[in-house]
């Protein structure tokens, strides 16, 4: 099964999540990406970014190159966008993350915490999590690995996780409705 990582219009296939980060590897390998391209990939107007940007959500680009973290960053803003407000999804990222236009607070990177969204979804495209408690189970599993830089961040971050998770599983059930709705015309 062949789609796109979720916030992007990158082609993934679900059967291989692990080639999201062979793909996002591949893309900042000769450093980071001109806005341009950040719209490209995302689906997002220029001026959308920008004011993103603007309104401290994410970090400035350096050079007018968005880092990996930053384009991470922008995709689940992306993603999100569809089943939150901007202003709870700003809050769910400051979470763990402090003040969203300092990385240097983060307790998980962007792109770290990005690729364990992908990792989530594609055991939902396989079957999805048969209610909150699996869910949030799946979500402490995605970051048992994880080095804590302080007491307590692990399970913040899989706190985190669970609202993405729902969130994400929400949008994909609205989608779905539309579809169903469309028919009935």
């Amino acid at each position: 099964m062949v789609t796109t990582l979720p916030g992007t219009t990158i082609p993934v296939d679900w059967t291989r999540p692990e080639e999201a980060e062979t793909l996002l590897n591949s893309l900042f390998l000769a450093g980071g990406l001109m806005l341009s391209q950040v719209a490209s990939l995302t689906g997002l107007e220029p001026y959308v970014i920008q004011n993103w940007v603007r309104r401290g959500f994410v970090a400035p680009p350096e050079r007018k190159r968005y880092s990996r973290s930053q384009f991470c960053r922008i995709v689940l803003i992306n993603m999100l966008k569809d089943s939150m407000q901007l202003d709870k999804i700003c809050a769910l990222l400051s979470y763990v993350n402090g003040e969203l236009d300092d990385e240097s607070d983060d307790l998980i990177d962007d792109a770290r915490l990005y690729l364990c969204v992908v990792r989530l979804a594609a055991l939902t495209e396989r079957r999805p999590p048969a209610g909150p408690a699996e869910a949030e189970r799946w979500c402490r599993e995605a970051v048992a690995g994880f080095q804590e830089p302080v007491p307590g961040a692990r399970e913040r971050v899989a706190r985190c996780l669970h609202v993405i998770l729902t969130a994400y599983l929400a949008a994909r059930l609205k989608r779905e409705a539309e579809t169903l709705l469309s028919r009935l015309a």
